[in-house]
């Protein structure tokens, strides 16, 4: 039986340890009329995924994420079949032990897109661009009412006032420069932001991790899961994903994706909504992605996420 989840101590001990997870998962697949179905633990994921069988996907939520399982749920509710591309179809949700919560959910086919962007020929890789800027299309023009109740942040002004007040502290943290982190509140000073935005309902993670693909059908794009982290807000606010973990800062792909989806965003407000992001962390992408020209935010903004 899996102990209560509350704190990230906890966490730390509880959900990493295979020992004390798979029992645990066993149990509960049996709940739910999977008995004996072979258990796979994804490696990738903030919370504990497990493939069951061919078929199905068993995703746990602890206590402390007990919020993000409502909304995995909700929204892949919302999604089904609404989308040009697959989303996992939901099975069952509801509580099991201690506080933790669980998402059943269909098993989609494919390849992670992370994956399989290496061996992705370039005119593949193209199409495959266009498709996610369709389904991105798609996922922003549904409504987006009935999931009030259960997605944030609620007042999208407030919500960016909020990031915003924190954002040097935050960068700061998570180890960047002095010489970049001076340079963030005159830069988010000169960037304004919609007032008020047209909200849509948001991924926040869209990106190759969150995408599949079949390498066997000229990489078509056969899914798009990972709802937990959804919100309200800005469709600009999606596009920080989508610079920095789809067109990976290469502007011939970016220009594919935003031709498909319909719609341009200027560099800078894509950087500001990065530097507003949940889960921001420069640092990382600075090592990761293009450097720009010269060290300046403004260079920054056009290396990613220009046209």
């Amino acid at each position: 039986m899996l102990p209560p989840v509350d704190t990230d101590e906890e966490w730390d001990a509880v959900v990493p340890d295979e020992a004390v997870m798979r029992p645990a998962v066993e149990d509960l697949s049996a709940r739910l009329g999977l008995a004996g179905a072979p258990l796979t633990r994804y490696d990738e994921g903030s919370q504990p995924v497990y493939a069951v069988g061919e078929r199905h996907v068993l995703k746990l939520f602890p206590g402390a994420a007990a919020d993000d399982g409502a909304t995995e749920a909700r929204v892949l509710g919302h999604v089904q079949g609404q989308l040009p591309v697959p989303t996992p179809e939901l099975h069952d949700f509801g509580a099991y032990v201690n506080g933790w919560t669980y998402v059943l959910m269909s098993r989609l086919p494919g390849t992670g897109l992370h994956l399989a962007w290496p061996r992705i020929p370039t005119a593949d890789r193209d199409r495959v661009v266009a498709r996610a800027g369709e389904a991105l299309a798609a996922l922003h023009a549904l409504g987006h009412a009935p999931l009030a109740d259960v997605l944030g942040p609620g007042d999208w002004r407030e919500f960016t006032a909020r990031q915003r007040a924190g954002a040097v502290d935050r960068q700061r943290g998570r180890g960047l420069p002095e010489s970049w982190a001076e340079q963030i509140p005159g830069f988010l000073d000169a960037v304004p932001l919609p007032a008020p935005p047209r909200t849509a309902l948001l991924h926040t993670e869209f990106m190759r991790q969150h995408l599949l693909v079949d390498p066997a059908d000229g990489h078509r794009l056969t899914g798009l899961f990972d709802f937990e982290p959804a919100m309200i807000g800005d469709p600009a606010y999606d596009f920080v994903g989508v610079g920095l973990f789809v067109t990976r800062g290469e502007p011939g792909l970016l220009t594919r994706f935003t031709a498909a989806y319909g719609r341009t965003f200027e560099p800078r407000l894509l950087l500001a909504y990065t530097l507003l992001h949940v889960y921001s962390n420069l640092p990382w992408y600075l090592r990761e992605l293009p450097a720009p020209p010269e060290p300046a935010l403004d260079a920054l903004a056009e290396a990613w996420f220009g046209h």
